[in-house]
């Protein structure tokens, strides 16, 4: 049980039927298609649909309350006793129900956001807490106006923890989230390009991920990307932690080393973590979880056993075996200019591999400037890069720009999927290492299906 009608209607005081009983609520749902275990219903209206028109369905599938917008008839086949509660706006209604269920549990809360890396810090930072809390996390990439919430309301109501991922695409969005989170404790994994269509430049993104401080704790702690010129003038506030590779930070990363499926490296404290990703940017992903972990009195030893064992999300940076035994790196879930050349770097620092195969796919939402962060991946796209293959509008400016810089790198466009396909059917060998990399709406892991060892 999360909560009770009876608790609802100090939230919402306008409604019919059985509304102050005490009924359990066990789950709280927008879909009204998922088959529940006595539910809250909430129905969201979009653009092209009205989560109202589904009240039935919600009902049929085992929801025992709703809410629902002022002004709208109800339906006629609702037991009298059916408790719903009237609001004027039901998103905005969700977001107030998961900011008041967040101070009903009243757990520590710890808010993540960045351009990249938020979801595998997310991971890291989720699974390091459950070894010594009752721990909640974001499922999957529900870190939005919607998702976040949802996410809230569905922690257990015994939760210590709750771990937030904050995405957003225009100003103002993660301010909106932080004050419905409110966190004692605050990420920043870096400032990059995702979302600059929007938001005009990166100084625009820095700001729109510095709204995470809008909601946090005053007494609250911010571990942030040290080495981002734009996060500069955060470093001296009291409660702020820097985490970086350039010698001011106050957690300094060194010695990084890249094997199959692991990064090792040291912080400045002399300790030594081992995690099954692979590149350096994912060394300071695993540097800001820890930095936070530790000042919840997380202990080195239970943080170094519990990365190197970690689980994380599908898609993001997955080392494969594929046929004839060609290695393939599968980061097909999404890609920034910043995440793209990351991904080259690592294919450049990973050792036993006489050929390396990059395969990149359009980065959206660039806007106006989408030409010249497509072209600025040729600064990282050098020996001992074998071929670069390109796919998308936007992509063909890399394969192009490749070929003109480094002309001894094997560099193509092309115009299908199938066509990609074929020319790799060459490199399908046990000394070829092949990233796939691009926008998720790109579907890069197609490839990633049709070279493994099950196609």
């Amino acid at each position: 049980m999360l909560f009770t009608t009876e608790w609802l209607s100090t939230i919402f005081t306008d409604y019919v039927g059985a509304a102050k009983e005490s009924l359990p609520i066990g789950e709280v749902v927008t879909d009204s298609r998922k088959e529940t275990n006595k539910a809250l219903f909430i129905p969201i209206s979009g653009e092209k649909f009205d989560g109202h028109d589904f009240l039935k369905q919600a009902f049929n599938n085992g929801a025992i309350a709703a809410l629902w917008e002022k002004g709208r008839d109800l339906p006629g086949f609702l037991p009298t006793d059916f408790p719903v509660y009237f609001v004027d706006d039901t998103l905005y209604a969700l977001q107030r129900l998961a900011s008041a269920y967040r101070d009903l549990v009243n757990p520590v809360v710890i808010g993540i956001t960045g351009s990249n890396g938020k979801t595998t810090t997310k991971d890291l930072m989720t699974a390091i807490l459950k070894t010594s809390f009752r721990t909640h996390g974001t499922k999957g990439n529900l870190n939005n106006h919607i998702g976040l919430p949802l996410t809230i309301l569905s922690m257990p109501a015994d939760a210590e923890v709750l771990v937030t991922e904050m995405g957003m695409n225009h100003s103002g969005e993660i301010e909106v989230l932080s004050n419905i989170a409110r966190p004692d404790y605050g990420i920043i994994t870096n400032i990059g390009e995702s979302h600059i269509e929007y938001l005009g430049t990166r100084e625009g993104i820095a700001s729109a991920k510095l709204e995470i401080v809008e909601g946090m704790n005053q007494n609250g702690c911010l571990a942030l990307d040290g080495d981002e010129p734009l996060l500069a003038h955060m470093h001296d506030q009291s409660n702020v932690i820097t985490c970086g590779f350039d010698a001011h930070n106050d957690i300094m990363i060194d010695n990084v080393t890249l094997g199959q499926n692991r990064t090792q490296f040291k912080l400045s404290n002399g300790e030594q973590y081992t995690i099954p990703l692979m590149g350096r940017h994912h060394a300071l992903n695993a540097a800001l979880a820890i930095t936070v972990a530790k000042q919840l009195g997380v202990a080195a030893d239970t943080l170094n056993e519990t990365l190197a064992n970690l689980e994380h999300t599908s898609m993001r940076f997955e080392l494969l075996k594929g046929k004839h035994e060609v290695s393939i790196i599968n980061d097909a879930y999404n890609a920034s200019p910043t995440s793209m050349k990351a991904a080259i770097d690592v294919v450049k620092q990973m050792e036993g591999f006489r050929r390396r195969v990059l395969v990149l796919g359009d980065i959206l939402e660039l806007g106006d400037q989408s030409e010249s962060f497509h072209r600025s991946l040729t600064d990282s796209i050098v020996p001992p890069i074998t071929a670069v293959f390109t796919l998308g509008e936007h992509a063909k400016v890399i394969s192009e720009a490749a070929k003109d810089k480094n002309p001894n790198i094997t560099s193509m466009h092309f115009t299908s999927k199938e066509s990609l396909l074929k020319a790799l059917g060459e490199y399908l060998s046990e000394d070829t290492l092949i990233l796939f990399k691009a926008s998720r709406m790109m579907q890069f892991e197609w490839f990633v299906e049709k070279i493994s060892n099950e196609a």
